[in-house]
Protein backbone atom coordinates (compact mmCIF):
# COMPACT_ATOMS: atom_id res chain seq x y z
CA UNK A 1 0.00 0.00 0.00
CA UNK A 2 1.43 3.25 -0.92
CA UNK A 3 1.38 5.75 2.16
CA UNK A 4 1.64 9.76 0.62
CA UNK A 5 2.00 12.49 3.06
CA UNK A 6 0.66 15.64 2.39
CA UNK A 7 2.50 18.91 3.08
CA UNK A 8 0.61 22.09 4.12
CA UNK A 9 1.07 25.05 2.44
CA UNK A 10 2.23 28.01 4.45
CA UNK A 11 -0.58 30.73 4.74
CA UNK A 12 0.17 33.74 4.24
CA UNK A 13 -1.12 36.02 7.35
CA UNK A 14 0.39 39.62 6.63
CA UNK A 15 2.10 41.96 4.40
CA UNK A 16 3.87 44.67 5.87
CA UNK A 17 5.70 47.63 3.71
CA UNK A 18 8.74 49.27 5.45
CA UNK A 19 11.32 51.38 4.82
CA UNK A 20 14.60 51.24 6.56
CA UNK A 21 18.04 52.42 6.13
CA UNK A 22 20.31 50.00 4.47
CA UNK A 23 22.75 47.89 6.74
CA UNK A 24 21.18 50.02 9.82
CA UNK A 25 18.06 48.23 10.98
CA UNK A 26 17.33 48.17 14.67
CA UNK A 27 14.24 46.29 16.75
CA UNK A 28 13.43 50.10 17.60
CA UNK A 29 9.96 51.72 15.27
CA UNK A 30 9.40 51.66 12.34
CA UNK A 31 10.99 48.09 12.06
CA UNK A 32 9.24 46.97 15.67
CA UNK A 33 6.06 48.20 15.91
CA UNK A 34 5.81 46.80 12.20
CA UNK A 35 6.70 43.31 12.82
CA UNK A 36 5.24 43.27 16.54
CA UNK A 37 1.88 42.63 16.17
CA UNK A 38 2.43 39.25 13.55
CA UNK A 39 4.74 37.78 16.41
CA UNK A 40 7.76 37.72 13.93
CA UNK A 41 11.15 37.34 14.89
CA UNK A 42 12.59 40.73 15.42
CA UNK A 43 15.45 40.06 15.81
CA UNK A 44 16.15 37.32 13.02
CA UNK A 45 14.83 40.03 10.35
CA UNK A 46 17.32 42.74 11.53
CA UNK A 47 20.16 40.77 11.41
CA UNK A 48 18.85 39.24 8.08
CA UNK A 49 18.14 42.52 6.56
CA UNK A 50 21.67 44.15 8.22
CA UNK A 51 23.58 40.89 6.43
CA UNK A 52 22.01 41.72 2.95
CA UNK A 53 21.97 45.20 2.87
CA UNK A 54 25.13 46.01 4.43
CA UNK A 55 26.81 47.00 1.10
CA UNK A 56 24.13 50.32 1.03
CA UNK A 57 24.95 51.56 4.25
CA UNK A 58 22.04 54.78 5.25
CA UNK A 59 20.44 54.24 1.79
CA UNK A 60 16.63 54.25 2.48
CA UNK A 61 15.23 50.55 1.07
CA UNK A 62 11.81 49.77 0.69
CA UNK A 63 11.08 46.69 1.97
CA UNK A 64 7.87 44.23 1.48
CA UNK A 65 7.89 41.29 4.17
CA UNK A 66 5.09 38.34 3.91
CA UNK A 67 4.67 36.41 7.17
CA UNK A 68 3.35 33.19 7.08
CA UNK A 69 1.19 31.62 9.03
CA UNK A 70 3.99 29.48 11.33
CA UNK A 71 5.33 32.88 12.31
CA UNK A 72 8.16 32.59 9.65
CA UNK A 73 8.91 35.42 6.67
CA UNK A 74 10.30 36.06 3.59
CA UNK A 75 11.37 39.73 2.45
CA UNK A 76 12.24 41.42 -0.64
CA UNK A 77 14.45 44.49 -0.89
CA UNK A 78 13.45 46.72 -3.52
CA UNK A 79 15.09 49.96 -5.05
CA UNK A 80 15.65 53.00 -3.16
CA UNK A 81 12.84 55.94 -3.85
CA UNK A 82 13.47 58.20 -6.83
CA UNK A 83 13.58 61.08 -4.45
CA UNK A 84 16.40 59.53 -1.79
CA UNK A 85 18.38 58.77 -5.44
CA UNK A 86 17.82 62.34 -6.94
CA UNK A 87 19.39 63.95 -3.67
CA UNK A 88 22.26 62.09 -3.29
CA UNK A 89 22.81 63.20 -7.00
CA UNK A 90 22.23 66.68 -6.24
CA UNK A 91 23.93 66.87 -3.55
CA UNK A 92 20.78 68.02 -1.23
CA UNK A 93 19.43 67.18 1.98
CA UNK A 94 15.85 67.95 0.61
CA UNK A 95 13.66 69.26 -1.31
CA UNK A 96 12.04 72.53 -2.21
CA UNK A 97 8.92 73.54 -0.37
CA UNK A 98 7.73 75.38 -3.22
CA UNK A 99 9.27 73.19 -6.10
CA UNK A 100 7.52 75.68 -9.01
CA UNK A 101 9.65 78.80 -7.56
CA UNK A 102 12.21 77.84 -5.63
CA UNK A 103 14.92 75.23 -7.20
CA UNK A 104 17.43 73.39 -4.93
CA UNK A 105 19.63 71.53 -6.71
CA UNK A 106 20.31 69.84 -10.75
CA UNK A 107 21.37 67.13 -12.16
CA UNK A 108 22.06 66.02 -15.51
CA UNK A 109 20.11 63.91 -17.74
CA UNK A 110 22.66 61.23 -18.07
CA UNK A 111 22.48 61.42 -14.26
CA UNK A 112 18.30 60.49 -13.98
CA UNK A 113 19.21 58.09 -16.82
CA UNK A 114 21.23 56.08 -14.43
CA UNK A 115 18.47 56.71 -11.51
CA UNK A 116 16.01 55.17 -14.28
CA UNK A 117 18.53 51.95 -14.51
CA UNK A 118 18.48 51.16 -11.19
CA UNK A 119 14.79 51.76 -10.87
CA UNK A 120 13.68 49.76 -13.46
CA UNK A 121 12.55 46.61 -12.15
CA UNK A 122 10.20 48.81 -9.63
CA UNK A 123 8.54 51.11 -12.10
CA UNK A 124 5.98 50.28 -14.55
CA UNK A 125 7.64 51.68 -17.14
CA UNK A 126 8.61 49.67 -20.62
CA UNK A 127 11.49 50.98 -22.05
CA UNK A 128 14.58 53.09 -20.03
CA UNK A 129 13.44 56.78 -21.51
CA UNK A 130 10.08 56.11 -20.34
CA UNK A 131 11.22 55.39 -16.66
CA UNK A 132 13.74 58.40 -17.37
CA UNK A 133 10.50 60.62 -17.98
CA UNK A 134 8.90 59.39 -14.45
CA UNK A 135 12.27 60.03 -12.22
CA UNK A 136 12.44 63.63 -14.23
CA UNK A 137 8.61 64.38 -13.35
CA UNK A 138 9.79 63.56 -9.26
CA UNK A 139 12.74 65.50 -9.83
CA UNK A 140 10.43 68.70 -10.87
CA UNK A 141 8.08 68.21 -8.19
CA UNK A 142 11.30 68.70 -5.74
CA UNK A 143 12.52 71.54 -7.28
CA UNK A 144 15.04 70.20 -8.81
CA UNK A 145 16.43 71.29 -12.16
CA UNK A 146 16.97 68.63 -15.14
CA UNK A 147 19.96 69.98 -16.88
CA UNK A 148 21.23 68.80 -20.45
Amino acid sequence: MLQVKWKMAKQVTGEIKVQVPGGQATPAPPVGTALGPHGVNIGQFVQQFNDRTKDMPGMTLPVVITVYNDRSFDFIIKSPPAAVLLKKAAQIAKGASNPKADKVGTVTREQVVEIAKTKMADLNAGSVEQAAKMIEGTARSMGVEVVD
